[in-house]
């Protein structure tokens, strides 16, 4: 047993002080001051790669949809946030020739009127759950969506979001529905 814990101390000893080597400088505090015994820093091509500006990432294209006159809803996000609630987001173009006032997106409920052209007609359906999911409003009756003041003039993109009730986790995909646009099915993400 005692030979057993000497081996056991010993092979701990090494690896702590082999951590500590490979992790040191020279330890004398001379970082700043150039080493006789270093060499100068060779450039491959991977470290002139990393040097160049890099493009964004394209966003991920959940879903398109395209509702009224050219009007192309674009989906890239679904997220499941916490606190019970989805967020769609993504954007709309204006692809007809024609400016666009999205009046009839805001629904049918009465409520959601005051909100001008807006995202508040939209709708999530769980055809697994068999269950529709309406947009989230808050105390005044202002939806938690995106408004779209003046419309839309040809070729005009603009992002939009849209929150609703959380479908429950066994979901993993909805049915995007707004006015006269087909549905679109995209998939969930969970938030972070």
């Amino acid at each position: 047993m005692r030979v057993r814990r000497a081996l056991t101390a010993v092979a701990i000893t090494s690896g702590l002080v082999l951590g500590v080597a490979a992790c040191g400088g020279d330890g004398g505090g001379n970082e700043d001051k150039p080493s006789s015994e270093s060499s100068p820093a060779k450039s491959n091509d991977s470290d002139k790669a990393k040097d160049k500006p890099q493009a964004p990432a394209e966003e991920k294209v959940l879903a398109e949809t395209t509702a009224g006159k050219g009007m192309k809803i674009t989906i890239t996000s679904a997220v499941r946030e916490e606190g019970g609630f989805l967020t769609v987001s993504g954007k709309v173009t204006n692809g007809g020739s024609d400016r666009y006032v999205p009046i009839a997106w805001n629904g049918d409920e009465k409520e959601l009127q005051g909100n001008g052209a807006s995202m508040a007609g939209a709708t999530l359906v769980d055809e697994g759950g068999k269950k529709r999911y309406f947009i989230l409003r808050d105390t005044e009756g202002g939806c938690l969506c995106t408004q779209f003041k003046g419309g839309f003039d040809p070729g005009e993109e603009r992002p939009f979001f849209a929150q609703f009730p959380s479908p429950p986790d066994s979901a993993t995909s909805v049915a995007f529905q707004i006015a006269d646009a087909p549905p679109a099915t995209i998939e969930i993400s969970e938030g972070e």
